[in-house]
Protein backbone atom coordinates (compact mmCIF):
# COMPACT_ATOMS: atom_id res chain seq x y z
CA UNK A 1 0.00 0.00 0.00
CA UNK A 2 2.87 1.93 0.68
CA UNK A 3 4.34 2.22 -2.51
CA UNK A 4 1.01 3.92 -3.74
CA UNK A 5 0.30 7.01 -2.01
CA UNK A 6 4.31 8.45 -2.11
CA UNK A 7 7.00 8.88 -4.75
CA UNK A 8 8.84 5.51 -3.77
CA UNK A 9 9.17 4.15 -6.73
CA UNK A 10 11.04 5.31 -10.16
CA UNK A 11 8.35 5.63 -12.40
CA UNK A 12 4.52 5.16 -12.30
CA UNK A 13 3.12 1.63 -11.60
CA UNK A 14 -0.33 1.14 -12.95
CA UNK A 15 -1.86 -2.12 -11.34
CA UNK A 16 -4.93 -3.56 -12.08
CA UNK A 17 -6.84 -6.31 -11.39
CA UNK A 18 -9.45 -8.82 -13.65
CA UNK A 19 -11.47 -12.21 -12.57
CA UNK A 20 -10.52 -13.86 -15.57
CA UNK A 21 -8.22 -13.99 -18.92
CA UNK A 22 -10.76 -12.09 -20.68
CA UNK A 23 -8.62 -9.05 -18.37
CA UNK A 24 -11.33 -6.41 -19.70
CA UNK A 25 -10.40 -2.69 -19.62
CA UNK A 26 -7.18 -2.93 -20.92
CA UNK A 27 -6.21 -4.95 -17.21
CA UNK A 28 -3.55 -7.10 -19.60
CA UNK A 29 -1.53 -3.97 -20.76
CA UNK A 30 -1.16 -3.23 -17.22
CA UNK A 31 2.52 -3.04 -14.73
CA UNK A 32 1.30 -5.29 -13.10
CA UNK A 33 -2.26 -7.15 -13.42
CA UNK A 34 -3.61 -9.35 -10.84
CA UNK A 35 -6.10 -12.06 -12.74
CA UNK A 36 -8.27 -14.66 -11.06
CA UNK A 37 -7.46 -18.23 -12.84
CA UNK A 38 -10.42 -20.80 -12.40
CA UNK A 39 -10.24 -24.63 -12.75
CA UNK A 40 -13.45 -25.82 -13.35
CA UNK A 41 -16.12 -25.67 -16.25
CA UNK A 42 -18.71 -22.97 -16.02
CA UNK A 43 -22.06 -24.64 -14.03
CA UNK A 44 -25.07 -24.27 -16.50
CA UNK A 45 -28.08 -22.37 -14.99
CA UNK A 46 -30.17 -24.51 -16.90
CA UNK A 47 -33.81 -22.24 -15.84
CA UNK A 48 -32.10 -19.08 -16.29
CA UNK A 49 -30.30 -19.69 -19.96
CA UNK A 50 -33.31 -18.70 -22.42
CA UNK A 51 -34.27 -15.54 -19.65
CA UNK A 52 -30.50 -14.28 -19.19
CA UNK A 53 -28.64 -15.02 -22.29
CA UNK A 54 -28.80 -15.34 -26.52
CA UNK A 55 -28.01 -18.74 -27.44
CA UNK A 56 -26.00 -17.99 -30.28
CA UNK A 57 -23.97 -15.72 -29.20
CA UNK A 58 -23.31 -17.48 -26.10
CA UNK A 59 -21.91 -20.34 -28.33
CA UNK A 60 -19.92 -18.27 -30.61
CA UNK A 61 -18.01 -16.84 -27.51
CA UNK A 62 -16.75 -20.00 -26.92
CA UNK A 63 -12.97 -20.03 -28.29
CA UNK A 64 -12.36 -23.56 -28.24
CA UNK A 65 -16.47 -24.72 -29.27
CA UNK A 66 -17.12 -26.36 -25.91
CA UNK A 67 -20.78 -24.59 -25.43
CA UNK A 68 -23.19 -26.93 -27.46
CA UNK A 69 -26.77 -26.14 -27.59
CA UNK A 70 -29.07 -28.47 -25.21
CA UNK A 71 -33.03 -28.65 -24.96
CA UNK A 72 -33.60 -29.53 -21.20
CA UNK A 73 -37.11 -29.66 -19.49
CA UNK A 74 -38.24 -28.99 -22.76
CA UNK A 75 -36.37 -25.21 -22.69
CA UNK A 76 -33.94 -24.04 -24.93
CA UNK A 77 -30.48 -24.00 -23.33
CA UNK A 78 -26.87 -25.19 -23.40
CA UNK A 79 -24.32 -27.78 -22.24
CA UNK A 80 -20.58 -27.58 -21.55
CA UNK A 81 -18.10 -29.97 -23.24
CA UNK A 82 -15.64 -30.01 -20.27
CA UNK A 83 -12.87 -31.74 -22.22
CA UNK A 84 -12.57 -29.22 -24.51
CA UNK A 85 -12.96 -25.98 -22.14
CA UNK A 86 -10.30 -23.79 -21.05
CA UNK A 87 -11.75 -22.00 -18.13
CA UNK A 88 -11.56 -18.90 -19.65
CA UNK A 89 -14.67 -17.65 -18.48
CA UNK A 90 -15.34 -15.65 -21.87
CA UNK A 91 -18.99 -17.24 -22.00
CA UNK A 92 -20.13 -15.89 -18.64
CA UNK A 93 -19.55 -12.28 -20.10
CA UNK A 94 -22.28 -12.91 -22.42
CA UNK A 95 -24.04 -15.33 -20.31
CA UNK A 96 -24.41 -14.93 -16.35
CA UNK A 97 -26.61 -18.04 -16.43
CA UNK A 98 -23.08 -19.77 -16.74
CA UNK A 99 -21.27 -18.69 -13.17
CA UNK A 100 -17.79 -20.06 -13.33
CA UNK A 101 -16.67 -18.25 -9.80
CA UNK A 102 -15.64 -21.19 -7.68
CA UNK A 103 -14.03 -19.94 -4.76
CA UNK A 104 -12.64 -23.39 -3.72
CA UNK A 105 -10.71 -24.13 -6.79
CA UNK A 106 -9.97 -20.59 -8.14
CA UNK A 107 -6.94 -19.03 -7.54
CA UNK A 108 -5.01 -15.84 -8.92
CA UNK A 109 -1.97 -15.15 -11.44
CA UNK A 110 0.11 -12.12 -11.90
CA UNK A 111 1.53 -10.95 -15.12
CA UNK A 112 3.69 -7.75 -15.28
CA UNK A 113 4.98 -5.55 -17.86
CA UNK A 114 1.92 -4.15 -19.63
CA UNK A 115 2.01 -0.71 -20.96
CA UNK A 116 -1.01 1.09 -22.70
CA UNK A 117 1.42 4.83 -23.27
CA UNK A 118 3.78 4.80 -26.36
CA UNK A 119 6.13 7.32 -24.31
CA UNK A 120 9.97 6.53 -25.51
CA UNK A 121 9.36 2.53 -26.39
CA UNK A 122 5.88 1.09 -27.84
CA UNK A 123 3.31 -0.39 -25.84
CA UNK A 124 3.10 -3.83 -24.48
CA UNK A 125 0.68 -6.64 -22.93
CA UNK A 126 1.92 -8.05 -19.68
CA UNK A 127 3.20 -11.41 -19.30
CA UNK A 128 2.82 -13.89 -16.96
CA UNK A 129 5.09 -14.61 -14.00
CA UNK A 130 3.05 -16.08 -10.99
CA UNK A 131 1.14 -18.82 -12.63
CA UNK A 132 -0.38 -19.89 -9.30
CA UNK A 133 -1.07 -18.17 -5.87
CA UNK A 134 -4.33 -19.88 -3.58
CA UNK A 135 -7.25 -17.70 -3.27
CA UNK A 136 -6.97 -16.84 0.51
CA UNK A 137 -9.49 -13.92 1.24
CA UNK A 138 -9.96 -11.10 2.65
CA UNK A 139 -5.77 -9.78 2.50
CA UNK A 140 -4.73 -12.16 0.32
CA UNK A 141 -1.47 -12.53 1.91
CA UNK A 142 0.56 -14.75 -0.73
CA UNK A 143 -0.44 -12.13 -3.67
CA UNK A 144 0.45 -9.17 -1.55
CA UNK A 145 4.25 -10.85 -0.89
CA UNK A 146 4.55 -11.59 -4.64
CA UNK A 147 3.76 -8.12 -5.53
CA UNK A 148 5.94 -6.51 -3.10
CA UNK A 149 8.77 -8.82 -4.17
CA UNK A 150 8.33 -7.59 -7.69
CA UNK A 151 7.79 -3.91 -6.05
CA UNK A 152 11.02 -4.03 -4.38
CA UNK A 153 13.22 -5.58 -7.41
CA UNK A 154 11.52 -2.85 -9.46
CA UNK A 155 12.61 -0.17 -7.14
CA UNK A 156 16.59 -1.32 -6.66
CA UNK A 157 16.71 -1.96 -10.00
CA UNK A 158 15.17 0.67 -12.61
CA UNK A 159 16.36 3.80 -13.32
CA UNK A 160 14.52 7.03 -12.88
CA UNK A 161 11.11 7.69 -15.17
CA UNK A 162 11.56 3.80 -16.11
CA UNK A 163 8.38 1.89 -16.73
CA UNK A 164 8.30 -2.00 -15.55
CA UNK A 165 8.22 -3.09 -19.09
CA UNK A 166 11.10 -0.97 -19.38
CA UNK A 167 13.44 -2.05 -16.26
CA UNK A 168 12.75 -5.80 -17.82
CA UNK A 169 13.20 -5.36 -21.70
CA UNK A 170 17.30 -3.45 -20.07
CA UNK A 171 17.79 -6.69 -17.88
CA UNK A 172 15.90 -9.32 -19.55
CA UNK A 173 13.79 -11.81 -18.14
CA UNK A 174 16.50 -14.68 -17.13
CA UNK A 175 17.51 -12.03 -14.46
CA UNK A 176 14.64 -10.71 -13.24
CA UNK A 177 13.38 -14.50 -12.59
CA UNK A 178 16.87 -14.49 -10.78
CA UNK A 179 16.25 -11.44 -8.37
CA UNK A 180 12.81 -11.71 -7.74
CA UNK A 181 13.13 -15.79 -6.78
CA UNK A 182 10.35 -16.73 -8.80
CA UNK A 183 10.22 -19.98 -10.32
CA UNK A 184 10.37 -20.50 -13.82
CA UNK A 185 7.55 -24.01 -14.84
CA UNK A 186 6.09 -25.89 -17.89
CA UNK A 187 3.41 -23.09 -16.96
CA UNK A 188 5.04 -20.04 -18.68
CA UNK A 189 5.43 -22.02 -21.85
CA UNK A 190 2.29 -21.40 -24.56
CA UNK A 191 1.04 -24.74 -25.19
CA UNK A 192 -2.41 -23.81 -25.90
CA UNK A 193 -3.70 -27.61 -26.77
CA UNK A 194 -6.22 -26.45 -29.30
CA UNK A 195 -3.85 -23.55 -31.26
CA UNK A 196 -3.68 -25.04 -34.03
CA UNK A 197 -6.93 -24.73 -34.76
CA UNK A 198 -8.03 -21.74 -33.54
CA UNK A 199 -4.83 -20.17 -34.71
CA UNK A 200 -4.36 -19.15 -30.96
CA UNK A 201 -1.04 -19.93 -30.56
CA UNK A 202 2.69 -19.98 -31.08
CA UNK A 203 6.04 -21.82 -30.25
CA UNK A 204 7.32 -19.19 -27.75
CA UNK A 205 7.79 -18.78 -24.50
CA UNK A 206 4.87 -16.40 -22.20
CA UNK A 207 8.06 -14.22 -21.26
Amino acid sequence: YDYFVGDKLPAKVRLAFACCLNMCGSVGASDIAIVGMHRRPPRVMADRVKDLCEIPSTIAACPVDAVRPKTIDGKPSVEIDEDRCVYCGNCYTVCPALPIADPLNDGVAIFIGGKVSNARTKPTFSKLVVPWLPNNPPRWPEVIEAVRTILEAYKEGARKGERVAEWIDRIGWPKFFKITGFEFTKYHIDDFRLGEATMNYSNYARL
